[in-house]
């Protein structure tokens, strides 16, 4: 077996796949089809990057590198674009976006760039009037998409000045869906809740936090620290709907602590 396959061996694999003869699954598949499986291999990337393995890390980028290439291998069969058009048009485009690379252009931090990439956006787009918030894609993650509209928002002015009006903000959104939640009527609850949700986005955006980054981590946690609650009753031969939640609290509070000396 060849240990170290070219591109252009690995376009030729998934031509073989989708022929006569190749892959029953492979040759069914369409763009609409394969959405699932971009979204789930880009989230075990993530998952890999977190682990910190760069053996797996490795192999998650791998299937998600087989995305493209799929969905290029489909496009070239009905004669829409090739795999090489993805790669001329990403190329054009990251050139075309860093003209202080590859240009005359002089900028002076990060932040000069994200302005001048959003600038050449727009002009790319040809829209005499687009709003501020174009650009944010609808099926990204509610939190996610909360954090990018908030940032093009606050690109035009639309924000704070400082840190605790945006805390004040989140204690405001917070009492109206307690008062919300004490009226019993669910529809407004549901409203408040989304406004909590967002104020809480917002805060995360300025203060320089990627809310569904954090959110994902702290879902993590709770897995790790309810699978140690777990074991550690099965160990003590208690089943876990028999144990009081004292018992289970103090449990919680040891897996805490194990986690915090990298134990578990």
């Amino acid at each position: 077996m060849n240990s170290h396959y070219s591109f252009e061996q690995l376009l030729d694999i998934m031509r073989k796949l989708r022929a006569p003869g190749g892959c029953p699954w492979d040759a069914e598949q369409t763009h609409e089809s394969l959405t699932r499986y971009l979204l789930e291999e880009t989230y075990e990337v993530i998952e890999a990057i977190d682990e910190k393995s760069p053996q797996h890390l490795k192999e998650e980028l791998g299937d998600l590198l087989l995305q493209p290439i799929f969905h290029a291998a489909i496009a070239e069969e009905s004669g829409d674009f090739t795999i090489y058009d993805v790669i001329s048009t990403l190329s054009e485009k990251m050139i075309r976006r860093h003209p202080h690379v590859f240009g005359d252009l002089e900028i002076r931090d990060s932040h000069e760039q994200i302005e001048n990439w959003e600038n050449i956006k727009r002009l790319e787009k040809g829209d005499e009037r687009p709003s501020a918030l174009s650009g944010v894609p609808d099926h990204l993650p509610a939190l996610l998409k909360a954090h990018k509209i908030s940032e093009k928002a606050s690109r035009v002015g639309f924000d704070w000045d400082h840190a605790d009006q945006v805390f004040a903000k989140v204690m405001e959104e917070l009492h109206e869906f307690e008062e919300a939640w004490g009226d019993e009527n669910q529809d407004r609850m549901e409203d408040e809740l989304g406004d909590l949700l967002f104020a809480i986005a917002n805060l995360g955006r300025y203060l320089s936090l990627n809310p569904e980054e954090a959110l994902r981590k702290t879902i993590n946690r709770f897995q790790k620290r309810f699978s140690f609650v777990e074991d550690e009753l099965f160990r003590q031969g208690v089943h876990m709907q028999n144990a009081t939640l004292d018992e289970m609290d103090e449990l919680w509070e040891k897996a805490k602590h194990a986690e915090h000396e990298s134990k578990i």
